[in-house]
């Protein structure tokens, strides 16, 4: 999956026919006609309260798609977050990034096909050098990765 863009309603229809969920239990989840339901499939974003019922439904963290765009095109600034960690902040810390094993996968794969150097990934997504060889270490073409 590419994370740069994000089509929210065309995952969630992908994850309703991975799971065969019929339209007729989705509307009555959802309190709604097919033709609503639809136009969520269309939709590229939707409010937080509605992906929320979707990832009730369907069994899947489809906040995780955002944060793993966070993490990729938006990488928090240590010496920022350092500065804005005072006792005046009441925003919960986040001690470090979760990587899922899809992004993990996604940055050994442009590493591996040449799409990028292992220092324009480091500069870029600004994920650490020494997270990125201990990837490249567990998870390179020694065990074979689908």
């Amino acid at each position: 999956m590419k994370f740069k863009t994000i089509n929210i309603g065309s995952l969630i229809r992908q994850r309703v026919e991975e799971c065969g969920i019929e339209p007729e239990r989705i509307g009555k989840f959802f309190k709604c006609n097919e033709e609503k339901i639809e136009e969520m499939y269309q939709s590229e974003n939707m409010n937080t309260d509605i992906l929320l019922k979707w990832s009730k439904l369907l069994q899947y963290d489809f906040f995780r798609i955002y944060t793993q765009h966070l993490i990729l095109f938006a990488p928090q600034n240590v010496n920022h977050i350092l500065h804005l960690n005072t006792d005046h902040s009441k925003m919960p810390e986040f001690r470090k990034s979760i990587y899922t094993k899809e992004l993990i996968d996604f940055i050994l794969e442009i590493i591996e096909t040449g799409e990028k150097s292992m220092s324009d990934v480091i500069n870029e997504y600004k994920i650490p050098k020494t997270t990125l060889h201990r990837w490249l270490y567990k998870y390179s073409n020694k065990q074979a990765r689908p």
